[in-house]
Parts: structure tokens; sequence; C-alpha cells
């Protein structure tokens, strides 16, 4: 299984289960990759957060950004 960096780990900490299920499988694929970090929008529509991978964040690391 893999494991997720503790950066990732600690971004996690004390988030709701709904945003870390959300969060989660994108933070899972970078972990796997090693090659990206994650952004994560927020929207303030009925959509909530996204994340994505990003090649501009070095892997590891997780931007918060606004839709």
């Amino acid at each position: 299984m893999i494991q997720l960096p503790a950066s990732y780990q600690e971004y996690l900490a004390g988030k709701s289960e709904s945003f870390i299920n959300t969060v989660r499988p994108i933070l899972m694929q970078s972990a796997a990759e090693k090659m990206h970090g994650v952004r994560v929008l927020y929207n303030p529509g009925p959509t909530g957060h996204q994340a994505h991978l990003d090649n501009t964040i070095p892997f590891g690391t997780v931007v918060e950004d606004i839709d």
C-alpha cells in the first residue's frame, strides 16, 4: 500500500471526513507518482472542494486556492 508523506498526513490532520474523502485519492496518486504536488481548490458552489495534481508544485506540497 502507498504511504502518504508526512506533509500530506499533517495536512489531513483535523480535517472533516468528507474533506479527507475528497482530497485523499489525489494525495495517494501524488504519493504513487512522486512527481507533483497537489492543489486543493475551494469552490463556494455546490461542488465544494476539489483537488488535482499540479506540475508547478513540488511533490510533498499541498497548496490551497480559491476557484
